[in-house]
């Protein structure tokens, strides 16, 4: 009887990889083709598809971020193109569709937001006026918090484009810095030009960020089992209660949310999660922000519970008002 799992045997026919043809889409996904050459012994070529985010010029707020940069590679799954997807999760609707799994998420890359600023200058040390672009409401709300809390004046200003795209915007002097995801510049060897990494208790991330996501076709049960090897069960506790947390509040991906979970270490054992959360107005004049602290989860169950939980209570600190996108 002749072996056809994924794991090898007699089948040596390529795993298709289906990915955004960006330089960072196809950075990241090659350091998966590699770990999923590794667990299954096949050879895994990259398919390059092209998403409606990456054609469309228009902001993500306005196209409604949520699943831009993923449905054409979801499509490509479901018609059997491809045998899986690589997704930087925080890309992903929160609402997994039929048909599809999400298999594996790896361990996760730094979390953080960066700087890239001119002459070398943090964020604190930006000139009265600086100009610091982003796409993101979300990071557009924190900083602009933080300016104003701390005495700084600064106008951030709406950005698209890839990491060169927009870091050349500093370069060429029309802004003075751009906020970006560290784990982005890392996959690309870049993060030399980062000038500042900002904590998160000044801009709390995406949910999901840092974090990658492989999806195959439900019904591919013996690639699933190969592919979930490449899970790391802290990466997908953490995630499941971001992203249960950003669910619970209806929002999309471009909406104005923050939101991280942390292991808690003592000494040497990890023995409690943290969950933060953030939603603001783009001006950064409202936040509702709060956190929640308790045993690590043991189920994707208890750590969706936890991030809606969370949601809860900022829901009645008034978060829903200070969101721009709801999810239908």
């Amino acid at each position: 009887m002749t072996d056809s799992s994924p794991q090898g045997g007699a089948n040596n026919t390529p795993l298709r990889l289906g990915t955004r043809r960006s330089k960072l889409a196809m950075a990241q996904s090659g350091l998966v083709a590699e770990a999923v050459s590794e667990v299954t012994g096949r050879a895994v070529e990259l398919v390059e598809i092209t998403t409606y985010g990456d054609v469309s010029r228009e902001d993500l707020a306005q196209i409604g971020g949520t699943g831009v940069f993923v449905a054409a590679l979801r499509e490509a799954l479901l018609r059997g193109e491809v045998d899986f997807a690589v997704h930087s999760l925080k890309d992903l609707p929160t609402a997994q569709p039929e048909g599809l799994v999400l298999a594996a998420v790896p361990l996760r890359e730094d979390p953080r937001d960066v700087l890239v600023a001119r002459d070398g200058l943090t964020f604190d040390e930006l000139p009265a006026g600086a100009r610091v672009g982003t796409g993101s409401p979300r990071r557009m709300a924190q900083l602009n918090a933080h300016a104003k809390s701390h005495g700084l004046s600064i106008e951030t200003v709406p950005i698209r484009g890839n990491v060169d795209t927009r870091i050349g915007f500093v370069r060429n002097g029309e802004l003075d810095a751009v906020v970006l995801a560290a784990a982005g510049l890392s996959r690309l060897g870049r993060t030399d030009e980062v000038t500042d990494f900002l904590s998160p208790d000044t801009v709390l991330p995406a949910p999901g960020q840092g974090a990658l996501a492989i999806e195959c076709a439900a019904t591919s049960t013996d690639l699933a089992a190969a592919l979930a090897e490449l899970d790391d069960p802290y990466t997908r506790v953490a995630v499941t209660a971001e992203r249960s947390l950003l669910a619970a509040l209806e929002a999309g991906c471009s909406a104005p949310v923050g939101a991280l979970a942390d292991l808690l270490v003592d000494g040497q054992a990890v023995n409690e999660l943290r969950l933060r959360g953030v939603v603001g107005s783009t001006d950064g004049s409202s936040l509702v922000q709060l956190s929640t602290t308790g045993p690590v989860p043991t189920s994707q169950d208890d750590a969706a519970a936890l991030g809606r939980e969370l949601a809860s209570e900022m829901l009645a600190k008034g978060a829903a008002g200070l969101m721009g996108e709801r999810a239908l």
